[in-house]
């Protein structure tokens, strides 16, 4: 199973572009930071993922606010088929509001 579901902020995002096939993409980098628990002790978590939206997604995905806080669920994949790199293709996303974090 490939699911990944976390709360992260839109730190940049490309203008939406077409595949050759004509299906629409952006790419963006999401911000995540939080507290969890490892091993009964408390660690600041925070990392940076490229992410990618497609298809009827991209456009919503297109017009939310930079820096806006957003619960995010995907999958993991690699960025082309000869990298090593992973890319976070989003599935769906809803508002969070910040006090949530």
């Amino acid at each position: 199973m490939n699911q990944l579901q976390f709360i992260a902020l839109i730190a940049e995002r490309d203008a939406i572009r077409y595949t050759p096939a004509g299906m629409p993409i952006v790419n963006a980098v999401l911000q995540h930071r939080s507290q969890q628990m490892e091993a009964g002790i408390a660690r600041l978590t925070e990392f940076e993922v490229s992410a990618v939206a497609a298809g009827e997604l991209s456009g919503r995905f297109s017009q939310l606010p930079l820096a806006g806080m957003y619960q995010f669920s995907g999958f993991l994949s690699k960025k082309s088929r000869n990298s090593k790199s992973l890319v976070f293709h989003i599935i769906d996303f809803s508002a969070v509001p910040d006090s949530s974090i």
